[in-house]
């Protein structure tokens, strides 16, 4: 079973693995960081926000010093498809975005007897269907209500 994790990520409950939502690409094991199977472009923010007054002229230009600041692209390696974007001071390692209970997540999905690609509805051509309620009966006693607290 595959589940949209978001819009441009599976994960193969099955394989355990990550997938590309667009081409299917094998992104690497589902119980690490799906980043680690991408391209990453580690792009010069300039690039994508360029000065606004003149850098010849002024110390502060309104873009991001390179020193300070980078701009990390993580692409599919088969499609191209860019999949996130972060920004980061330089050195500093890529984050980890999402980490998930695979157990856990095949368990109720397979309780819900439901088609995880037709149920959550948002992804790559396709517009989001906003729906606020529980997917799943929650297991504990947790609770964000007053009246329960």
């Amino acid at each position: 079973m595959r589940v949209p994790m978001t819009e441009y990520l599976f994960i193969d409950l099955d394989s355990e693995r990550w997938l590309c939502r667009i081409c299917g690409q094998d992104l690497g094991d589902a119980r690490g960081n799906y980043k680690e199977g991408t391209l990453v472009y580690d792009r010069d923010p300039r690039e994508i926000h360029p000065p606004i007054l003149d850098p010849e002229r002024y110390e502060f230009t309104f873009s991001p010093d390179p020193d300070f600041c980078r701009i990390l692209e993580f692409c599919c390696p088969q499609c191209g498809t860019q999949i996130e974007a972060e920004y980061l001071p330089p050195g500093h390692p890529p984050t980890v975005d999402m980490i998930w209970d695979i157990d856990s997540l095949r368990e109720k999905w397979e309780a819900s007897g439901d088609n995880a690609e037709v149920v959550v509805n948002y992804g790559p051509n396709e517009n989001a269907v906003t729906d606020f309620t529980a997917r799943f009966e929650s297991t504990g006693s947790h609770s964000h209500s007053p009246a329960n607290n």
